[in-house]
Order: structure tokens, then sequence, then C-alpha cells
């Protein structure tokens, strides 16, 4: 099979999967582009409520596949960017499900996920410093607000690789969980995720991302959306709330 991105939706998650196991699924330039409409096309489409991205078999991504991305090296971070900016920007929670090296452009995609959870023995590696390559200014703020400046610092001027331990004691991972318990707590956690109120999520989620101060359009939301009477019914009467505000509004 041809590097690709594959993709699934089972029970309201989507899940989408970085295929490249020839080369521990680092992205090709086709690969790169293919992200924002497959991301555009998985966000309009009210069956989903949460997404997952991981990597085929044992490894997340080894970043960029260097040999499909012809042309300048600016013209190839584009692709990155363009990628990341939009896995940033779906409007729904997104989790990163990590094996195996997540590095370079695959830590890229890693931070622009709301969480990520990680398998022990998984490593994280910021590697431009390596290849004398400038780092996008979104990315570096991005990274900086998880980790802080000086994590990013090490991670950005060292390219040197961190385990699970480091990672989740600076804030890169949420959770570490033993081999093979990955995909179990992936899935416990994710339906979770998509029994909770849409509209809660996507408010705190553009807030915490610093998009803007919109309470009063939010408040609004809430007001016509129903949700809140229905949490507040469904606590009284000891039931799951059926929550029906989406992000179609």
């Amino acid at each position: 099979m041809e590097p690709d991105l594959l993709h699934g939706v089972t029970d309201a998650v989507a899940t989408v999967v970085l295929h490249h196991p020839a080369k521990r699924n680092a992205m090709t330039a086709a690969m790169w582009a293919a992200l924002p409409p497959l991301l555009d096309t998985l966000a309009a489409d009210p069956a989903v409520r949460a997404l997952v991205l991981t990597g085929a078999g044992g490894t997340f991504c080894a970043g960029a596949d260097i040999s499909t991305l012809q042309g300048s090296s600016q013209e190839a971070q584009e692709l990155a960017v363009r990628a990341e900016e939009a896995l940033a920007a779906f409007p729904k929670p997104t989790l990163a499900a990590v094996r195996g090296h997540c590095v370079g452009g695959g830590a890229q995609l890693a931070v622009a996920c709301d969480l990520r959870f990680a398998e022990e023995g998984a490593q994280f590696g910021v590697t431009p410093a390596k290849l004398g390559i400038v780092y996008a200014s979104t990315a570096t703020r991005r990274l900086v607000s998880l980790v802080g400046p000086a994590t990013a610092k090490y991670l950005l001027f060292s390219g040197e690789l961190i385990d699970t331990e480091r990672a989740l004691r600076t804030g890169l991972v949420d959770e570490v969980l033993p081999v093979d318990g990955l995909e179990q707590r992936v899935a416990e956690f994710t339906r979770v995720l998509v029994s909770r109120s849409q509209l809660t999520q996507a408010a705190a989620k553009e807030f915490a991302n610093g998009r803007g101060d919109r309470d009063a359009h939010w408040s609004a939301q809430a007001r016509g959306s129903g949700d809140t009477a229905e949490g507040v019914a469904a606590f009284l009467e000891r039931r799951e709330p059926r929550f029906t505000w989406t992000t179609s509004g």
C-alpha cells in the first residue's frame, strides 16, 4: 500500500492513521497535503464527536519523508504548517495516541492535538536543529504554550529525544500507559469525550487556545441549545445526559 492517511468512524470517534510503515510513518508531501481536506470532511460530519490521530504499527511518526519533499525547505515547511494548523483548528476534541517515535513533523502534529496519550517506551523529539531548519513561529508558540519556554528551548536547541517519563513531567503528554494498554485507554477515554456536551467542549477549546473573547456568543449558544437544561435534568434524574448541540450550531 502506498503512503496514505487511513481513516474511519466508529461510535462517534474518527480515527486517522498515518500509514507509511516502510519509513516509520514519515509524512510524505502528499500526506501533508491530504490532511487538511480530510479534517474538513470529518469536522463537517455530525456523526463525529472526537478524533484520534495515531500511526500504523508500532510507531507514531518519524517526521517528514524528506525524499518526497521536492523544492525548497520553505515549501515543505508550509505544507507541514497548513496540516498542523488544520489539526489545531479542528472543532472537536482531538487526541494523539503515540507509540514508538514521535519526532519532527510527528511531534508537530501531536502537539497540535488537544491531548496526547503515550505508550511506555515512546520517544519524542523536535529536531529542526539537526537539519538547519527554522521551526515555524506558530509551531514554536504552540510548543511553548504546552511545555513552557525552558523545555521548548531544550527540545528545539538540542534536537534530543526524550522518554515518556520526561514527556509526562514536562506536560508534553497527558497520560503514559503500559505496553499494550494504550488502545484500551484511548477507547475508554474517547467514550467519555463523546458523552459530554459538545457546546462546553467547543467553547473551552476556543478559550484555551486563545482564539478571542466570545463570551457573549457562547452564552447565547448555551441559552438556545437546551444542553444546560438537559444536563441539569439528567443530574437530578440520575441518568446519562443526551446533549444535542453540535459544532454546526
